[in-house]
């Protein structure tokens, strides 16, 4: 089937600008190659993807340093919108507190060159830690200009409610976004430590808080690390040595993983598409606000992923593809 590449958008509380449906991760961007590093986010906002998740962690600080030279080198800060990712732990200690995440900022700041960001993500969640002194410094830096909006990265429903709750009592902001995994895959296995995800039956009950606050999702491994490209099947496992290859094998290579992807690589053989684009198609018809990070390293990538946004699939489809139901 053919499908026309056109972007759709969505918005988030406090960000003025639209947010584009799709969301270019930029783990792979770098300065070690800038022409490619430029280049695919040249494409990127070209076919309409305005949205860049990044993170403080990416890189050692290389990553966002060349997501800002690219900003700046192009002139279009107000065009896009800069997904920020601070408070990561290391292996000392985790650092979900209110130093860290102030100096994390700065630290971000400093490097892309800017003098804020978009949308700001805490990008683990230490529960041992009260949610009042989190959401009082966001806020802070919300008042302050630093941030236009935030939210959490890996955080429970349990955990948004309650610094949602406070935010609401003592008259502040409320996180807006959260940012899961969440995929057609199941993921049975954290691929990092303080990892969230919202896939299985186990996580009916974080789906359905997505469903009825509509709060954005910002999902990460949205087609589960390439799983869905069927370069892994039950027979070649152990044949897999790159980092990224064996995350997919341990978090997502399970029996029920691969009938999902039997279902999908049949449906989009009578569509005409690839499995990986079925795969993001479900996801992004589902009832929640989704907005799936994507890695995509070239520019067909980047079509391919766009052009998911126009393959139709009917409730009995969506249902059959995850297993719900044995016939569509």
């Amino acid at each position: 089937m053919e499908t026309v590449a056109t972007m759709d958008y969505g918005s988030v509380p406090g960000v003025d600008k639209p947010v584009s449906r799709l969301v270019q991760g930029t783990v792979m961007v770098g300065s070690g190659d800038l022409d490619f590093s430029f280049r695919l986010l040249d494409e990127a906002l070209e076919l309409g993807i305005n949205t860049f998740d990044t993170a403080h962690v990416y890189g050692g600080g290389d990553n966002e340093r060349t997501v800002g030279a690219w900003v700046n080198s192009r002139g279009v800060r107000e065009k896009v919108v800069l997904i920020g990712k601070g408070a990561h732990f290391n292996p000392d200690r985790q650092r979900v507190t209110p130093w860290d995440i102030t100096s994390d900022l700065y630290d971000s700041l400093a490097r892309f060159k800017t003098d804020y960001i978009d949308l700001y993500l805490l990008h683990r969640d230490d529960p041992s830690v009260p949610v009042e002194p989190i959401v009082d410094c966001l806020n802070e830096h919300l008042r302050e200009g630093r941030i236009r909006a935030f939210g959490g990265s890996n955080w429970t429903a349990a955990r948004l409610r309650e610094a949602n709750s406070y935010a609401r009592s003592s008259g502040q902001t409320p996180f807006v976004a959260s940012s899961p995994h969440f995929s057609l895959a199941e993921q049975y296995e954290e691929p990092w430590p303080g990892c969230v995800s919202i896939t299985g039956a186990a996580a009916a009950g974080e789906r359905e808080f997505y469903r009825q606050t509509q709060m954005p999702v910002f999902s990460w491994s949205s087609v589960a690390n390439g799983f869905f490209t069927g370069r892994f099947t039950p027979d070649n496992l152990d044949s897999f040595e790159d980092g990224s290859d064996l995350l997919c094998v341990r978090c997502f290579c399970r029996a029920d993983n691969f009938r999902r992807l039997e279902r999908a690589q049949q449906l989009a053989a009578e569509r005409g598409v690839t499995a990986t684009q079925i795969a993001l198609a479900w996801l992004l018809r589902q009832p929640i606000n989704i907005f799936p990070l994507v890695g995509a390293r070239s520019r067909a990538e980047l079509e391919a992923n766009i052009a998911a946004l126009n393959i139709p699939l009917s409730p009995s489809e969506m249902a059959w593809l995850n297993l719900e139901s044995d016939s569509r």
